[in-house]
C-alpha cells in the first residue's frame, strides 16, 4: 500500500450516550480516492465527523502525516489540511457564490485559486454574483466542493456529493473527483451508490454497524459484485 495520508484505528464515538463508532480502522494512502460505503445508518458520516473532529466523543486514533489528533479541536485539525464537505453542503444563501467561495479562511499554501476554480467549476462563474438560494441542488454541491478547494488543504472528506443529482451532474461530480485526483488532492469519500464510487475511487471500505468489515481494491469490484451487493442490500 502507498504511503498513509490518514490512519484511523480502533475509532470509537459517540452521539451523547449513543455509542456510534465501534472500531473503525482504515488507511487513506497519499494521493487516492477511498471510498467509505455501506447501508443508511452504518456510521460512515459519523466517521467523517469523528475524523474532523466535531463529533462529540471520540476515542482511539486518528493520525494525519503521522501526528494524532484526538484530542484536538477541529479548528486545530483543519489547520494541518483536512478539509470537510458535509452532506448538508452548508452553502451561506445570503451570501453570493463568490463570497461562498472566499468565505473559508486558507489553512495552508497550495489552494487552488479563485481563477483555476472557475475553469473547473464554470457555471460557478457564470453564477459568482448569485445569491446562495439562487442555486439549483447540483450547483450548491459544486460549491461546497470548490470553496474547500482554496484552503491549502490535502485530504479532502466528501460526505455524499452525489446525493439527490440528476445523472448529468453526478457524471460532473466525478470528473471532478477525478480531476482534483489528478492535482494531487487525496479524497475520503462517504457514498451508498457504489457503482458511482467505482468510476472515481482506488480502494473502498464497507462499513456496517460502526466498522470496517471488507475491503477492496477497485480493481477487484467486478470479481466481488454479488458479496458487495450483499453488503449494501442492493
Amino acid at each position: 500500500m502507498p504511503e498513509a495520508l490518514l490512519e484511523v484505528k480502533d475509532l470509537q464515538g459517540w452521539y451523547g450516550e449513543s455509542h456510534v463508532l465501534h472500531g473503525m480502522s482504515f488507511t487513506v494512502p497519499a494521493g487516492e480516492v477511498v471510498t467509505l460505503l455501506g447501508r443508511n445508518g452504518a456510521g460512515k458520516t459519523t466517521t467523517m465527523r469523528a475524523v474532523m473532529g466535531v463529533l462529540g466523543k471520540r476515542k482511539g486514533s486518528v493520525k494525519y502525516e503521522g501526528i494524532e489528533t484526538v484530542g484536538l479541536p477541529s479548528n486545530v485539525i483543519a489547520k494541518h489540511g483536512i478539509a470537510y464537505c458535509p452532506e448538508e453542503r452548508g452553502i451561506f444563501s445570503s451570501l453570493s457564490v463568490r463570497e461562498n467561495l472566499e468565505l473559508p479562511p486558507i489553512v495552508k499554501p497550495g489552494g487552488m485559486s479563485l481563477d483555476e476554480i472557475y475553469q473547473l467549476f464554470p457555471r460557478l462563474k457564470e453564477r459568482a454574483n448569485n445569491q446562495g438560494t439562487k442555486l439549483s441542488g447540483g450547483e450548491q454541491q459544486m460549491l461546497a466542493i470548490a470553496r474547500i478547494l482554496r484552503t491549502g488543504a490535502k485530504l479532502l472528506l466528501l460526505d455524499e456529493p452525489t446525493e439527490g443529482l440528476a445523472p448529468v451532474i453526478v457524471q460532473h461530480i466525478g470528473e471532478i473527483i477525478r480531476t482534483v485526483k489528478k492535482r494531487g488532492f487525496t479524497v475520503l469519500l462517504v457514498e451508498q451508490n457504489f457503482h458511482f464510487a467505482s468510476t472515481v475511487a482506488d480502494r473502498h471500505y464497507v462499513v456496517e454497524h460502526g466498522k470496517v468489515i471488507d475491503t477492496f481494491l477497485n480493481d477487484d469490484v467486478k470479481a466481488n459484485l454479488a458479496k458487495l451487493e450483499s453488503y449494501l442490500g442492493v
